[in-house]
């Protein structure tokens, strides 16, 4: 079995190309990505094949004396010239050393019947020539459909195409602008035979040949190589044998078809997608960004407004376990403060947060994803940045219930009470009680002097009055100092308690927009990414 060699480079580009034609649907025109399709396809099934063989094609127009130069090279009558019509109608083949060409020729299509072997025939004269398959393709301006195709095909699948071009139609607009002007990169590859050439003067054919290089350098090929030949004297037929042995002799033509093929598609996709500054752009979302979009969600939800209302509530209701009963007592009088606040209704609002607050909040919900998107696709093609959009906004219907359902699950319990206000309700109500027990000892002491049984003389006794209004006054202030020192305590529970909300909403929020918006954008970038690495690395 024969074993393909190729060199440095190629194989990388092909896997690069390979990772384009994997990321580029939906990016590139499908013509394009077809034709790279088509490339990868190609080449594949070329480096399977044969390196010891090298398929070289003899192309060109109706009348140019393409089979004739084919038989001449041969040596051989095997393919037919016509006389009032010299038209080619099917390819070909012409083998120097058939073994293992079999699988190259099934692949090129070329039937049994056309196929010919040099190998009885071989002399040392052409022993340069083995390995060498030779095709006489069908006339590319035939106005036979069938074999103008097949022409086309074979001339892409052809390791060295030799165009057949005769001093009549040399310049033949159909043949530089179909096939010509694609050959720029493709001069190792390409031999232009300015055939028929006995039909001319050495004066003429010389003007020729300037001429014809001159059009060639004008349509791009840099360095053509013409070589003037005549099928009917044989001038010129050792020339451009020697140059098809020199390709057959080096074992490279196919791998140079297979280059140029690759730096002509990557002037295309270079020119579709241009790599310029696109590898700076971010492949993931940085953390500074993850933040932006977790803030601006969290304002979009309401989580600042919820806390302060979770906070005033907690403060408000603290004050009917934890503060100093009279002067709670003496405010009922004025009327309820948390009525006045309308406090309750805030209640409720975070109550009904899974219902109300986030979808509300939609169209900023919408703003938030959009400038994130804006941040990361700044400088992009066009093509992407409009991907990435898509892929921000591809949940951005379902985000704001799925931010409403998560956090419904962190709504605050505003019926709970800390075990500490319970504790100190107990304190301050036997605080009160007594104050109340001096209150009657003193009304009894006054009111009531000397007059009581023995067993409670001590109340009548004037003497401790002092006292139980030293202690009247010290449970009064004890009561007072407990009741600021538990309004501080609350307020700092309260701090506590709204930062252990939003540091909870903070998360879940934070995780909704990682699952639904981060990591679809993330893929974005990260095809982005690897798309222009690859572009990168098919054109080094």
């Amino acid at each position: 079995m024969t074993t393909t060699t190729t060199r440095p480079g190629l194989a990388p580009r092909l896997t690069a190309l390979t990772k384009v034609v994997e990321l580029g649907p939906g990016r590139l025109d499908k013509p394009l990505l077809a034709e790279a399709g088509t490339l990868l396809q190609r080449a594949g099934n070329r480096l399977k094949l044969s390196s010891e063989h090298t398929v070289v094609a003899l192309a060109g127009g109706t009348g140019s004396g393409k089979s004739s130069l084919f038989n001449a090279l041969s040596g051989l009558e095997l393919s037919p010239t016509g006389v009032r019509r010299p038209t080619t109608a099917r390819t070909h083949a012409c083998v120097w050393g058939l073994e293992g060409a079999g699988p190259l020729l099934d692949w090129l299509q070329i039937q049994w019947r056309h196929r010919f072997s040099r190998a009885s025939a071989l002399d040392k004269a052409d022993s340069q020539l083995n390995g060498l398959i030779l095709l006489d393709l069908p006339d590319h301006d035939s106005i036979r459909a069938l074999t103008d195709t097949e022409a086309d095909r074979l001339i892409g699948l052809a390791d060295l195409v030799v165009w057949v071009l005769d001093p009549q139609k040399y310049a033949d607009a159909s043949t530089h602008r179909r096939y010509v002007t694609e050959l720029a990169g493709h001069e190792a590859v390409t031999v232009f035979a300015l055939n028929q050439a006995d039909r001319l003067t050495a004066e003429e054919l010389a003007e020729l040949v300037i001429d014809l290089n001159d059009l060639l350098r004008r349509e791009g090929v840099e360095h053509p190589s013409v070589v003037p030949t005549s099928a009917v004297t044989g001038r010129g037929i050792e020339s451009l044998k020697s140059v098809i042995a020199t390709a057959v002799a080096r074992r490279r033509a196919a791998i140079q078809k297979l280059e140029a093929d690759l730096q002509r598609l990557e002037a295309k996709l270079g020119k579709a997608m241009p790599l310029g500054e696109a590898l700076s752009a971010p492949s993931s979302v940085d953390e500074a960004r993850r933040m932006g979009l977790t803030d601006a969600l969290c304002d979009a939800v309401g989580v600042p407004a919820v806390g302060e209302a979770m906070e005033n509530v907690y403060a408000e209701r603290s004050s009917r376990w934890v503060g100093w009963p009279y002067p709670r007592w003496i405010g009922k009088l004025r009327g309820d403060p948390l009525k006045s606040l309308r406090l309750d209704d805030v209640s409720d609002e975070i109550r009904g947060i899974s219902t109300s607050s986030v979808s509300a909040q939609s169209a900023e919900v919408s703003n938030a994803v959009q400038a994130l998107a804006d941040g990361l696709s700044m400088g992009m093609h066009p093509v992407w940045r409009t991907a990435v959009h898509q892929a921000a906004r591809s949940r951005s219907t379902q985000l704001p219930q799925a931010l409403t359902e998560d956090l419904a699950e962190v709504a605050p319990q505003l019926d709970r009470v800390p075990g500490w206000w319970r504790a100190l309700k107990v304190w301050q109500y036997f605080l009160v009680a007594a104050f109340v027990a001096g209150l009657a000892w003193l009304a009894v002491g006054l009111l009531m002097p000397g007059q009581l049984p023995p067993s409670l003389e001590l109340l009548g006794d004037t003497a401790t009055l002092p006292w139980v209004g030293l202690m009247m006054a010290s449970v009064l202030g004890l009561g007072a100092l407990s009741g600021i020192a538990s309004r501080n305590f609350v307020e700092l529970g309260a701090s506590r308690e709204r930062e252990r909300l939003e540091r909870e909403m903070r998360r879940r929020v934070a995780a909704v927009a990682n699952t639904m918006v981060v990591e679809p954008v993330e893929r974005e970038l990260g095809r982005h990414h690897a798309f222009y690495t690859a572009l990168r690395d098919l054109s080094v």
